[in-house]
């Protein structure tokens, strides 16, 4: 059994190098999809229960370098789940108004509410990571963004939301081959952009980022869980498990029934 614990960051030595982003817990690709199967089935009812029960809010906050998985680790952990409980917010290059507010002012109105679970594809963090690696904002700034941030996760914890946070984990190497499986698929080129590869050249100044973003931002409230992720069935088997486990956790339960059902109704 996976216990995603074991991927929680925790420690001020926390380093992504002495992560394999290649691991995959000792477990085989068959033996996974099986698991994936099964744990997919559990994401479904915990879900609907959540959502029945109205009292708990989930927000899994996915980051992850260039072509690290974050849009098929969301298709492939949530297929089946029902789209009335669940919401997806992508937070792309910012546009010209949300630019002219802080920059928390465009993610607070995607937090959860009451019963939902809300992923968001990239988030507040590209503000300590994007920002930094193109110095867009003085260091000093972006610096102070650690605090704003945890203050911020610490708020939506304590107004009853449950914050995952996951940093899909590739390699290099990796990374090479999936832009050019972009490349070379006609089906897939749309998601190739020249930018990528200007992009590419920073990847220690990326991994640097990540590292320390995670570092400075991972706490009791809103936990970092870094995911090796080279093998996409052991990635979508972890983040699986961390959500099974997470949900169950709350003690979900569902509502009382309408005053007198306990003594039978004839539907006529």
């Amino acid at each position: 059994m996976i216990d995603p614990e074991s991927f929680r960051v925790r420690s001020d030595g926390f380093r992504l190098d002495r992560i394999d982003p290649a691991g995959n817990g000792g477990i085989d690709k068959e033996e996974a999809k099986a698991r994936v199967a099964e744990r997919n089935a559990r994401l479904e009812v915990l879900q609907e229960l959540l959502w029945a029960d109205g009292r708990h809010r989930v927000l899994l906050v996915l980051q992850a370098m260039d072509t690290g998985g974050k849009d098929s680790t969301i298709r492939r952990v949530f297929d089946g789940v029902d789209p009335s409980g669940v919401k997806v917010a992508g937070f792309k290059r910012p546009t010209e108004t949300e630019l002219a507010h802080d920059y928390l002012w465009r993610v607070h109105p995607h937090v959860p509410a009451d019963g939902e679970i809300v992923i968001f594809n990239r988030s507040h963090y590209e503000d300590v990571l994007v920002v930094r690696v193109h110095g867009l904002v003085p260091e000093e700034r972006w610096r102070r963004r650690y605090h704003h941030i945890r203050e911020f996760e610490r708020m939506l914890a304590d107004e009853g939301t449950t914050i995952v946070k996951v940093f899909l984990h590739i390699s290099e190497d990796e990374q090479r081959e999936r832009l050019q499986a972009r490349v070379d698929d006609p089906a897939k080129r749309w998601k190739f952009a020249a930018g990528d590869l200007a992009e590419r050249t920073r990847w220690n100044e990326y991994q640097a980022a990540f590292e320390e973003a995670i570092q400075e931002t991972s706490t009791d409230w809103a936990p970092w869980y870094v995911v090796p992720a080279n093998r996409k069935w052991y990635r979508d088997l972890v983040v699986l498990e961390l959500l099974v486990q997470t949900l169950e956790r709350l003690e979900l339960r569902y509502p009382p029934a309408a005053d007198g059902i306990e003594d039978g109704f004839v539907v006529e």
